[in-house]
């Protein structure tokens, strides 16, 4: 039970960070990032570009996702607009798998304390910084506790026998993602819970692509929440987004192998290697996608007629 509430705690300070970090970003920066979306989404290559740039500055693609089924129920923006944003989401949510594999450690304890001085100035701008460096050493110390904490179970026994089963099952693997991401509404927190798994040697790094894979699957119900209820289009962009989560995980699957010896190659550090895998996964299938944005975007008006 100490290690159940140990780790949901983690999860729950990593989302609390996240958060704080996602809110003071969009407060500085929301009204600029509303007109870009409006503006600069005529063609597909455009709204991934600009969706990339708007999901790395959020940290989040789900907020992004969200954002966008919010303006497209409000009549600004269209279903066919929306294709190069959900295209561009998908790079741009992995700026901050990349993100927190850094070593900042050294400055953890000054950003918390900035942060909290800094949201206790009444002023708008000033009190977003400090949400932003407030919710920055809140991920980067909560990634050091997953860390931790997969240090702490590799001598217990259940969950020791548990990830050596998952370790030759990447299929079971892929579903574990899309589950747990489905639960806690982040596939960041998901693929920062593996790299801790992955740094203290208990998964091997191909068990971590498949959970990685599937995360990428799960993080679609927080839009597909936000479109219940909204207007056909908001909801055929909801729908657009799983259909390209759950076509590149089917398409990249067979080739976990070969993707696992790229980033083996490219760096010996674990969390890394997970973190390259991430953004080759959502790059290749984003750019492979989007010369037929207009053709996967007719076809899912079809799907969902």
């Amino acid at each position: 039970m100490i290690y159940i509430g140990l780790f949901i705690l983690l999860i729950l300070l990593f989302i609390f960070g996240m958060t704080l970090l996602r809110t003071g970003l969009f407060n500085l920066s929301s009204q600029s990032l509303k007109i870009w979306l409006e503006r600069l989404t005529d063609k597909p290559w455009k709204g991934m570009i600009i969706s990339i740039i708007i999901t790395a500055i959020l940290q989040s693609s789900s907020a992004v996702m969200v954002l966008t089924i919010g303006l497209i129920s409000a009549g600004v923006l269209t279903f066919p607009q929306s294709i190069g944003i959900i295209l561009g989401t998908n790079i741009g949510t992995t700026f901050t798998t990349e993100f927190i594999t850094f070593n900042i450690d050294n400055f953890l304890l000054p950003l918390a304390l900035l942060g909290v001085v800094f949201i206790l100035v009444n002023k708008r701008k000033m009190r977003s910084i400090g949400f932003v460096f407030l919710g920055i050493a809140i991920v980067f110390t909560t990634m050091r506790g997953f860390k931790y904490f997969a240090s702490i179970l590799q001598h217990n026994a259940f969950m020791e026998h548990f990830l050596f089963y998952l370790s030759d099952r990447t299929l079971l693997a892929v579903f574990v993602g899309i589950i747990i991401t489905a639960l806690i509404q982040s596939s960041t927190a998901t693929i920062g819970i593996i790299m801790g798994f992955l740094t203290a040697g208990m998964l091997p790094i191909e068990t971590g692509i498949a959970v990685m894979l599937g995360s990428n699957v799960g993080t679609c119900i927080t839009s597909y929440l936000a479109s219940v209820g909204a207007q056909k289009e908001a909801r055929l962009s909801a729908y657009a987004h799983i259909w390209l989560n759950i076509g590149g995980v089917a398409l990249f699957y067979p080739f976990i192998a070969p993707l696992k010896q790229i980033v083996e190659a490219l760096t010996p550090v674990k969390d890394v290697q997970l973190a390259h895998a991430s953004l080759l996964f959502n790059v290749i299938t984003s750019v492979l996608v989007l010369p037929f944005a207009q053709s996967f975007g007719k076809w899912i008006m079809r799907m969902h007629k």
